[in-house]
């Protein structure tokens, strides 16, 4: 089990394997831009589509599915025509959403560095 004494302090795990199960779940390409999609309320399907540039069809549904399979999101059907479906965060998810946050910030900040030195890395070569 994990046991945490203090924020300075790291987390024991007894198994780290399992840790990084979870690791891999919500460290994907698409996962957290999900989470972070829906941290403002439910969407429909094609809602998450258009916001997430890049994500095919098969991408999101494949992610969705994972994501609710593990708990972070929920998945409603409204039984109307055509069908109503949308995806929603659980508590889990809003818990997770707040502790990537950071790190999604950090990544919109930093973008145009990260850019600046791929480039000139490249033309290194």
């Amino acid at each position: 089990m994990s046991t945490a004494r203090s924020d300075s302090e790291p987390v024991q795990c007894e198994d780290p394997c399992r840790t990084r199960e979870v690791l891999d779940i919500v460290g994907d390409k698409w996962s957290l831009l999900v989470v972070r999609n829906l941290s403002q309320g439910p969407l429909r399907f094609t809602e998450l589509k258009r916001a997430i540039d890049g994500i095919s069809q098969r991408m999101l549904t494949v992610t969705l599915r994972g994501l609710e399979r593990d708990g972070i999101l929920t998945r409603t059907v409204r039984n109307v025509m055509p069908p109503h479906v949308s995806y929603e965060l659980t508590p889990m998810g809003t818990t997770l959403r707040q502790a990537t946050a950071p790190l999604l910030e950090w990544s919109i900040a930093h973008l145009p560095r990260i850019d600046a030195a791929r480039a000139e890395y490249d033309a290194r070569d």
